[in-house]
């Protein structure tokens, strides 16, 4: 299933630094929500648990951090060129939406197995579609960057890309400086390298973990193994999270890893379609799979997280939901099931 793959072309030295981080911020500014922290009582103790809902972004989810950052940070002559990325929604939607607000063309190469959902969302933002087989996509980027001129926006391994969703973990630090354990969703990586370098700039102390699917688990292999390792297309699809069926964790995102995270734990699917019934029912945030998994691994996994506060106290928790974009057919059916409802009825 998994192939071992070294670590190459990136180093420590290249790695994000806070001020990148804040720079971002000041990109930022009026474009993203400074989300809130959620406090969720009904979660079970000890400590507690709080949740930064990135579903409140303006394409629903924590992308538009990293793609505005970077799509910011071109010159004219670099947007009018257009732009290209691929992507299986969130980011599509990201570089959509912001190309959109820098009047630049954006072509998005989307799997076909993708939520139809999603695709529509960034049909309807302006760019234009290019489905292709699941392991078709980067090659599909790369020869249309090379036959039109366009400029490749990656979904994770890009310093800027980083930045941008290390504005998330900035907040969290700011908000909390008492936080304890930070729980973020981990597909290609930066999400969680963002946020992990921001949280632990300001609080060394804290634990960052990342949170991916069994189904899915390339970069808890790898954490385990010490090098990056790469998983078939043809295993990852398994997980019903669409947004964290990356193969593996980009280059520069696995040294963020590396040098800043404490862990990465994984989560079933069950587990997963629970926590998002938790978070409608419990706290009225919609989560898509992908962002409810951080939660998933608050409620259902707490033997595999590390002791984060002092003695026999959890201490503060908050678990990064990255994004809201479900399909109504999807979260109707979690919220029928009674399977879920013991789970939190309170």
């Amino acid at each position: 299933m998994a192939a071992a793959s070294p670590v190459g072309g990136s180093t420590a030295a290249d790695l994000v630094t806070l001020a990148d981080i804040r720079d971002a911020q000041q990109r930022l500014t009026g474009v993203v929500v400074p989300t809130p922290l959620v406090p969720c009582p009904w979660a079970p103790g000890p400590g507690s648990l709080l949740v930064k809902p990135e579903s409140l972004q303006v394409i629903g989810a924590f992308k538009i951090r990293g793609a505005y950052n970077m799509i910011a940070g071109l010159s004219p002559e670099e947007r009018a060129r257009g732009l290209v990325a691929s992507s299986s929604g969130n980011h599509a939607q990201a570089v959509a939406y912001a190309a959109r607000e820098f009047a630049a063309h954006a072509t998005i190469v989307i799997p076909d197995v993708a939520a139809p959902h999603k695709v529509a969302a960034t049909k309807a933002l302006g760019a234009d579609v290019v489905l292709v087989p699941q392991a078709e996509r980067d090659v599909a980027v790369t020869r249309l960057a090379a036959e039109h001129g366009y400029v490749h926006v990656p979904p994770y391994d890009h310093a800027a890309i980083i930045a941008g969703q290390g504005t998330v973990g900035a907040e969290i630090a700011a908000a909390r400086p008492d936080v304890d354990l930070v729980l973020v969703p981990v597909s290609g990586g930066g999400l969680l390298s963002g946020v992990a370098t921001a949280v632990k700039a300001a609080h060394p102390g804290a634990r960052v973990v990342g949170v991916e699917p069994e189904l899915a688990a390339d970069a808890a292999e790898s954490f385990r193994s010490g090098r990056r390792v790469v998983w078939e297309p043809s295993a990852t699809r398994r997980t019903i999270a669409d947004g964290l069926r990356t193969t593996s964790v980009g280059v520069l995102p696995w040294e963020h890893i590396r040098a800043y995270v404490d862990d990465i734990v994984t989560v079933t699917d069950e587990q997963i379609m629970a926590a998002m019934h938790a978070l409608a029912v419990q706290a009225n945030i919609v989560a898509e799979p992908s962002g409810a998994a951080a939660v998933a691994a608050y409620l259902f996994a707490r033997d595999q997280l590390p002791d984060a506060g002092p003695a026999n106290d959890a201490g503060t928790t908050v678990a990064v939901v990255s994004g809201g974009n479900v399909s109504p057919e999807l979260l109707s059916q979690i919220l029928a099931d009674p399977q879920y409802t013991s789970l939190t009825s309170g």
